[in-house]
């Protein structure tokens, strides 16, 4: 691509045109309700952006390209990230019973590929690693001290990740989310399923408490703080709790969301062992078990060292309804269509 460094664009310049090097590629393993909210963020930035994902190519993002590849296989995740400054690990695989099998060489191949690209990695990370934290808001520096298998792995990936970085052999930083709501993040508690029971006047189930305290991280908040992550080269070699968009309680949440759509939001709190023999026919919901000691403690992550470093803020909690309201709403007309 030929462009003119000249500010008057005159094809006269006593150089001639100018060779202007494209923009930074960055590389986005992971086409899910995240990793494609972060393609098109760093689209709005400017930046090249390659997708890559292990089925075929998802909804058409124009000035995004395609790669199919299995990010655990390592010679077409090295081929897949080639060329890439930045990379980003959005993946997460949909198989949750499964992730003793599938999540290790999953991000392993991530990393990996990325350090064979010489690129910068920014992960997508979740909470489980910190078990059960003695105080919330709880930040960056809570110890490990994971409570769940689940919780084991991450913690597992998250040291593996720390020492790669401290070895010299990828450039990483971490950006940990809570859990998600918004538009287009359907497989979040607070997702299609909430929609979809929402719109029909019926509770959202889940396990724990819905009354105790419990942040929730806003989609977009999500994506545009990956991107800020990889765009400041300052940030590596820490972890770095995204911005907070919710920090009250799951009913609260789901009151509000409620009353934007001019409907009654409710919640039925679902025993363990109702989940766990649940299981039995959906391996899913039996996996989801372990994981409702969230919802029966105060668990709100401390964002305050990511919004004084970068100066970012999480959207507005009442803008945040609103949005995820106007989506229910579309789902609703896109289903009367």
């Amino acid at each position: 691509m030929t462009l003119l460094r000249n500010p008057s664009q005159s094809p006269l310049h006593a150089d001639g045109p100018v060779e202007l090097a494209p923009p930074p590629l960055h590389v986005v393993f992971g086409a899910g309700q995240i990793g494609t909210r972060l393609a098109m963020e760093l689209l709005s930035r400017g930046l090249r952006v390659r997708m890559v994902r292990r089925g075929q190519p998802g909804r058409a993002l124009p000035g995004v390209e395609w790669r199919r590849a299995d990010a655990a296989d390592r010679e077409a995740a090295t081929e897949a990230a080639r060329g890439a400054a930045v990379v980003y690990d959005c993946a997460n695989p949909a198989d949750y019973h499964r992730w003793d099998e599938v999540l290790p060489p999953l991000k392993r191949g991530v990393r990996d590929a990325a350090a064979r690209a010489g690129a910068r990695l920014v992960v997508l990370d979740c909470l489980y690693m910190y078990g059960r934290p003695d105080r919330a808001p709880f930040d960056e520096d809570t110890p490990m001290n994971p409570c769940s298998h689940k919780g084991e792995l991450r913690a597992m990936l998250a040291r593996e990740l720390v020492e790669a970085h401290a070895r010299g052999e990828v450039r990483a930083t971490t950006g940990r989310a809570s859990d998600y709501f918004g538009p287009e993040v359907p497989t979040a508690l607070l997702g299609a399923r909430f929609a979809e029971r929402i719109l029909a006047g019926k509770p959202i189930e889940m396990g724990g408490d819905p009354d105790q305290p419990h942040g929730y991280s806003y989609g977009p908040d999500v994506a545009r703080g990956l991107a800020v992550l990889g765009t400041s080269p300052a940030a590596d070699g820490r972890v770095w709790h995204l911005p907070l968009a919710w920090t009250g309680t799951t009913r609260g949440l789901v009151e509000a969301i409620g009353a934007a759509l001019g409907r009654r939001g409710r919640v039925r709190a679902v025993p363990d062992w109702v989940m766990r023999a649940a299981g039995l026919v959906s391996p899913v919901l039996g996996a989801a078990a372990e994981m409702t000691y969230q919802w029966k403690v105060p668990y709100v992550i401390d964002d305050r060292r990511f919004r004084e470093a970068f100066g970012v803020e999480p959207t507005a909690r009442e803008q945040a309804v609103a949005e995820t309201a106007s989506w229910i709403r579309s789902l609703a007309g896109a289903k009367a269509a």
